[in-house]
């Protein structure tokens, strides 16, 4: 039997904009989570009858108590395999701008840092991500059509 494909979990890449730069905020996985205390952005499993968009917009909130101030849908789609389940799994991803640094972690997560692009692409482990992160970053820097085309409404 072939491996099956599913779209069960999101990625979102959150960030502020400073005088200065762009920083992103990366959320270090809890000891009681599988891949523990490794680097990551918001991410979750989508609910029944969710939207991925709406799974991005509610892991926000429930991971960082943040809000979205401007939410797009990256260039972009994760992929990774799960030996165990036979399953390939397709990830959406999203980049969120946020005004705020001020973070309430929940329990999923036991710390958090605001890191440049360069920092994020360190600290970072799977190459998914980075990828996901790096286009999320080009998209925001960028002057082509695709914002417009892959805003979401918030």
């Amino acid at each position: 039997m072939m491996a099956k494909m599913e779209i069960r979990v999101i990625d979102a890449y959150v960030y502020i904009n400073t005088k200065n730069s762009i920083l992103f905020l990366l959320l270090k996985r809890s000891k009681t989570k599988m891949y523990e205390h490794i680097w990551q952005g918001v991410a979750g499993k989508i609910e029944k009858d969710e939207k991925s968009w709406q799974t991005a917009k509610r892991e926000l909130h429930e991971e960082t108590g943040l809000t979205p101030k401007k939410m797009f849908i990256a260039d972009h789609v994760s992929k990774f395999y799960e030996a165990k389940d036979d399953r390939i799994n397709l990830v959406p991803v999203f980049g969120i701008e946020v005004d705020t640094k001020e973070v309430v972690l929940s329990d999923e997560h036991c710390d958090h840092k605001w890191v440049t692009i360069d920092e994020a692409l360190d600290l970072l482990v799977w190459t998914g991500q980075k990828q996901a992160i790096h286009i999320v970053n080009e998209m925001i820097l960028s002057n082509d059509d695709r914002m417009r085309w892959s805003k979401i409404e918030v």
